[in-house]
């Protein structure tokens, strides 16, 4: 009896994607795929684009289940443990609170949109990667929620963290960038999250976090951070392909995959002000400053990705100069509206130590000194005089970003930015040029 020979994996891959794919015969493609020509995106060949990892689904399953094993292991054993005694301070809990809040849901909206843009694309591999994507994003969103469900168990704010997503101010910044991505169409969803979001700002998110949670002594957080962030690499690695498949395939798409790489970077960097916040107010141990963050993740990495993508006529983002203006202030900008508004947040907020103001001053220098200062001390006296100060008037919101309209000018830290539009009779009120670009387009 002749033995069972072993297909190999490049044929496996071709059986899963082009030879269960089929031509439509009693509907035109344009039926079958309404989605993938309304953008304006033009495509030669959807033949020419392949899956860089090329997974079958075995693979896949058997690749995820190994990392399953492992985190579940360290998980029971910190919940064996208390692992939530070996925190450095209670205050690190309340960056659980905000990445439970403000990221996890998220993660569930990547979850849907790679599972709708995976019926809605013709290229079979594009196809299957995008739900390889969506599974990946729903396996992160169940881990953090298991890893964090430890501390849900000692500690106040971590409940109905679903219920808080849809009604709580600061959180539509990060709902509105995520929804407005889902009810984009396939290419522009794929460049804001598999591109501009995956590629070029998630560095920026999940190794502050887990960095941090490293430092803080909560290994569960950065044993999930860990399972994720292999799913991450192979996620960049689809962005960029698809971003360069969408390119080579005829010259017109540049201009429009230009805006949206504007658009998505400016509406990420905005998300990331609650990640710079976290750096350098919320940790108890701190990693970096969000400068230093800033400076190598998306100064030193990103500029050698646009350096690569010139070829095909790609700049860096629109207003992407306008970070380094405000990398000195941006997290107390954001940490100053949160001070204020405690009372309506879901977690706690603090004048930081002297120790913690030297540390900020060494990291920022003396202009912050001269700014920023005499702020966080007079707000300290208030509170030793038993009148610590909250704001009670409704801040007026940018109706791009979602985030109050208290950033600076770029230019000039002691006046607040404000730009507006009119439309159809209508007046709108933005936060910066980026905001208002992305409303005017």
């Amino acid at each position: 009896m002749n033995a069972i020979k072993k297909i190999p994996l490049k044929d496996r891959y071709r059986i899963l994607t082009r030879e269960l794919d089929w031509k439509t015969t009693y509907q035109p493609p344009e039926k079958v795929f309404p989605d993938a020509a309304f953008e304006g995106i033009k495509i030669r060949n959807w033949d020419d684009f392949n899956d860089p990892f090329r997974l079958t689904m075995d693979a896949y399953w058997k690749y995820q289940a190994e990392k399953e094993r492992k985190l579940y292991a360290v998980l029971d054993s910190f919940q064996q443990n208390n692992g939530q005694t070996a925190i450095t301070d209670g205050r690190y809990v309340n960056a659980l609170k905000l990445f439970l809040t403000g990221i996890s849901p998220d993660e569930y909206m990547a979850h849907r949109g790679f599972a709708h843009i995976g019926r809605q694309l013709p290229n079979a591999g594009l196809r299957v990667a995008a739900q390889m994507q969506s599974l990946d994003e729903l396996r992160h969103v169940q881990t953090q929620v298991h890893t964090i469900a430890q501390y849900n168990k000692h500690f106040s704010g971590l409940h109905s963290f679903r219920h808080m997503h849809d009604r709580v101010w600061y959180l539509s910044v990060p709902k509105s960038f995520f929804d407005d991505a889902f009810s984009a169409g396939p290419f522009e969803f794929m460049i804001a999250i598999g591109f501009s979001f995956e590629y070029v700002l998630t560095n920026l998110l999940f190794v502050p976090f887990m960095s941090g949670a490293a430092f803080n002594g909560d290994m569960a957080t950065v044993t999930f951070g860990f399972s994720a962030q292999s799913d991450e690499a192979r996620h960049m690695t689809l962005g960029l392909e698809a971003i360069k498949f969408v390119l080579e395939q005829h010259e017109d798409n540049v201009p429009i995959v230009q805006h949206w790489i504007d658009k998505w970077f400016w509406r990420g960097y905005r998300v990331l002000t609650l990640v710079a916040m976290m750096m350098d107010y919320m940790l108890p141990k701190r990693v970096m400053s969000w400068k230093d963050a800033w400076n190598i993740y998306f100064n030193d990495a990103g500029g050698a990705l646009f350096a690569d993508l010139a070829r095909y006529g790609i700049r860096l983002p629109k207003f992407a100069d306008v970070p380094a203006k405000e990398v000195d202030r941006l997290s107390t900008e954001a940490w100053a509206i949160f001070y204020q508004y405690t009372h309506a947040a879901a977690f706690h907020t603090w004048i930081p130590a002297d120790e913690e103001l030297d540390w900020l001053s060494q990291s920022y220098g003396a202009e912050w000194d001269r700014l920023y200062r005499p702020r966080f001390e007079y707000w300290r006296q208030l509170e030793k005089d038993g009148k610590r100060y909250y704001n009670n008037a409704l801040p007026q919101l940018c109706q791009v970003c979602q985030i109050p309209m208290a950033f600076t000018e770029p230019d000039d830290p002691t006046k607040i930015a404000f730009r507006e539009s009119q439309y159809k009779g209508d007046r709108y009120h933005f936060c910066s040029d980026g905001c208002k670009n992305i409303f005017d387009h």
